[in-house]
């Protein structure tokens, strides 16, 4: 028996532009780099204020710095107050790019540029493939398989059928995996289906639809 597959491609998921913290592990670049990252932001009007303060991470960068010269002179304590010092700073580096991040996101279509403004580097993604569902004949007469692109880790599928051309829909039985298999149907009839993903955010759009000739 010949398999039928219909698919269609929906629309890829929007793509959050992730803001990058590229720290270096010795303390002159790093400090170096701090400095760069409170003077992109000093003035920045996308930034009027910040948590923490500038003025408090300047005041880490100058801790640190003092640390690391105590460090040369060899000091019985230096080191590891230089770590202590450090590992401050990093901290309230990545607090600075979480307020960054969070005003990304909530201007998207500036996002890349806010991002950049603040000293910060964007993530590089790799593209992300559009979602191809698919439905194919099943192994006997009247059933269909359907397979669709897993929504998440933890995610239930809803689908639907229509035997009008799409004017109505009819509910099928919802699955926990992004597949399920639909029988009972007429042979010979040209059947569209449907579906959607639920995940912890709430439901999804419904997909473009596909068609199929029931064998």
């Amino acid at each position: 028996m010949t398999t039928t597959i219909a698919k269609t491609k929906t629309a890829p998921l929007p793509r959050r532009t992730i803001a990058s913290l590229k720290l270096p592990t010795k303390v002159p670049a790093l400090i170096t780099v701090a400095r760069a990252i409170v003077q992109s932001m000093t003035g920045n009007s996308a930034f009027p204020t910040t948590n923490p303060p500038l003025a408090t991470v300047t005041a880490a960068i100058d801790d640190l710095e003092a640390a690391e010269t105590a460090t040369q002179s060899k000091t019985r304590g230096a080191a590891a107050t230089r770590n202590v010092k450090r590992a401050a700073l990093v901290t309230l580096l990545h607090q600075l790019k979480a307020g960054v991040q969070q005003a990304a996101d909530a201007s998207p279509d500036q996002a890349s540029t806010l991002i950049q403004s603040a000293g910060l580097s964007v993530k590089k993604t790799g593209a992300h493939p559009p979602r191809v569902f698919a439905a194919k004949s099943g192994a006997v007469s009247g059933q269909v398989t359907l397979v669709a692109q897993s929504a998440a880790r933890r995610a239930s599928y809803e689908w639907e059928t229509s035997i009008d051309g799409g004017k109505t829909w009819q509910l099928a039985s919802a699955s926990l995996q992004a597949k399920t298999t639909v029988s009972g149907l007429v042979p010979g009839a040209s059947v569209m289906f449907r579906y959607r993903p639920v995940t912890k955010i709430g439901e999804a759009d419904w997909s473009q639809p596909v068609a199929l000739i029931v064998k």
